[in-house]
């Protein structure tokens, strides 16, 4: 059995959601690597689980990106292009509809900010800062390697140490400018999510199990903002 057979096995068994895995170098073999979509709507576009990626990550080289289309063609989307050139690494989809598969590389499409996949590390609430402040104001920002595993970091989240580290200070929560940094109190009720605030009362931000968006900066992430930064190198 190839390993687009185990993908096709995968793929059937998620549907009618979106599927989502890995290829990898592990043994010297090409293999798929299943993993769980954790959006939420796994209907319309995938989130790879971070526990997955890290553990296929401990176990092999990962090679790909491997995701269905159950509805449609299973040629990329532009948030799927986006993507691929983020990532670096060339992508599988295959159409449940017409049991096709197409593959592509990065080929220097130009990703955008907003519709963007979550994956920890690569495509999350941090990234999208610094690609906001490279795009829109050519400064480029510091470098944070995050932990591998993503349980790790939300135990103890960094992100004021991260933030003063990188240029921002500490200002008034009633105050806020265009292009401040709204840091956020999450689930477990640590600071392990940061937005941007760019005008009329809206939001820039990439939730987990969402693709990056404006949202309407309202009530409910008014409270859950408990400090903001601005940029001041």
């Amino acid at each position: 059995m190839t390993w687009k057979d185990e993908a096709i096995k995968h793929i059937q068994e998620c549907m009618p959601k979106e599927s989502c895995g890995l290829l990898a170098i592990i043994k010297g073999k090409e293999t798929y690597w299943p993993c769980k979509n954790i959006a939420e709507s796994g209907f319309e576009y995938f989130v790879i689980d971070p526990d997955d990626w890290a553990e296929c990550e401990d176990t092999g080289e990962i090679i790909g990106i491997v995701h269905s289309h159950p509805v449609g063609s299973c040629y990329p989307s532009d948030n799927d292009k986006a993507s691929c050139e983020h990532l670096g690494l060339p992508w599988y989809i295959y159409s449940v509809e017409n049991k096709e598969w197409h593959n592509f590389e990065p080929c220097g499409y130009k990703s955008g900010l907003f519709g963007r996949t979550w994956i920890w590390g690569k495509y999350d609430c941090w990234s999208l800062i610094t690609d906001y402040f490279l795009e829109k104001k050519q400064i480029n920002l510091k470098f944070w390697k995050r932990p591998k595993n993503m349980k790790t970091f939300c135990k103890n989240p960094y992100f004021e140490e991260v933030l003063s580290g990188s240029g921002f200070i500490e200002v008034s929560k009633d105050n806020i400018n265009n292009d401040d940094v709204l840091l956020m109190q999450g689930a477990n009720e640590k600071l392990n999510h940061v937005a941007l605030y760019i005008g009329d009362q809206t939001i820039l931000h990439h939730n987990i199990r969402q693709l990056s968006c404006r949202e309407l900066y309202d009530l409910k992430y008014i409270k859950l903002t408990k400090k903001v930064y601005r940029y001041a190198a």
